[in-house]
């Protein structure tokens, strides 16, 4: 073997393909976020996915290997790409996440999940089953994951370079009281966070929080004590949601005018089907597909 193929055959990536049949043998499962995992390494959507969980892990292949196998285990329990299809109960999430696909000004594809808290009629009910709702984050990020169209990647990522296959967040919290931490809301938003670090390895390009109140200042200066500094440069906090368009110039004729632009309501985006569900009903009895809005509605690219 010559030098070349062999300092190929020992990359971290080479040895994570090598091991992909062995971690999707022993999860169970073989798809990843609507992408067959491939254990051919000519096979692009496959080896940028791989890529994702090695950078996650800063290189180490075992700390990739352990959390793509977890990864897949949940992915196996919960079906989280069925439930994009599924319709959820309109009192608990109506209204409360949507999925923009925009095209910026440079030509540049731009997917932003949007979570208006603002929405949420009883804290207790949305959050109150845990499970439901990460479930309902799962159906949400899974949607805005599609947009991605990660089964068309013809090349991997380059080496330490840019990764395009990422969603921006926006929280908007406008209307929502920050004065107390309800118990219940931060049992979900703790395994919530939790799941999806674990669940979508770099797929957040930045985190925008808005219209948050000035005296909600200490809670984002307390997370430069848990928070990796590469992570918090992608959580923005700003006070006005009109400021959004100030971080993201490019999209100023696209982003809705609560949030600086000139576009259309962020209500006009893909969302995920609710309807009323009678106490009786349960879970997944009624599927049905995600809804979209009128194909010139969707700013899509």
């Amino acid at each position: 073997m010559s030098a070349p193929e062999q300092n190929e055959a020992e990359t971290p990536l080479a040895q994570f393909t090598a091991r992909l049949a062995d971690i999707k043998k022993s999860s169970g499962h073989t798809e990843m976020w609507g992408v067959e995992l491939s254990d051919d390494a000519s096979h692009a959507p496959t080896q940028v996915i791989l890529q994702k969980f090695l950078r996650a892990n800063n290189g180490d292949l075992a700390g990739a290997e352990k959390q793509l196998t977890d990864a897949l285990t949940w992915r196996k329990e919960v079906n989280p790409a069925s439930l994009v299809t599924q319709t959820f109960d309109k009192n608990k999430f109506h209204n409360l996440g949507f999925v923009s696909n925009f095209t910026d000004d440079t030509g540049k594809k731009v997917i932003i999940t949007w979570h208006v808290y603002g929405a949420i009629k009883d804290n207790n009910s949305t959050f109150g089953d845990v499970d439901e709702f990460i479930r309902w984050r799962a159906a949400l990020m899974e949607l805005g994951v599609q947009q991605l169209n990660l089964n068309d990647i013809k090349e991997p990522l380059p080496e330490d370079g840019t990764d395009p296959y990422q969603l921006i967040q926006v929280h908007d919290y406008k209307s929502v009281s920050f004065f107390r931490m309800d118990p219940v809301v931060k049992a979900a938003t703790q395994k919530t966070i939790a799941v999806f670090a674990t669940g979508y390895p770099e797929l957040l390009y930045h985190k925008y929080f808005v219209n948050v109140p000035a005296i909600m200042g200490w809670m984002f200066a307390a997370m430069k004590f848990v928070l990796s500094a590469a992570t918090l440069k992608k959580m923005h906090p700003m006070a006005s949601g009109t400021s959004l368009v100030n971080e993201l110039p490019a999209l100023a004729t696209s982003l809705a005018p609560e949030y600086g632009g000139s576009g259309r309501p962020v209500q006009e985006s893909l969302t995920l089907t609710t309807a009323d569900v009678p106490e009786e009903a349960k879970e997944g009895d009624a599927p049905a597909e995600a809804e979209s809005k009128p194909e010139e509605d969707k700013q899509e690219a």
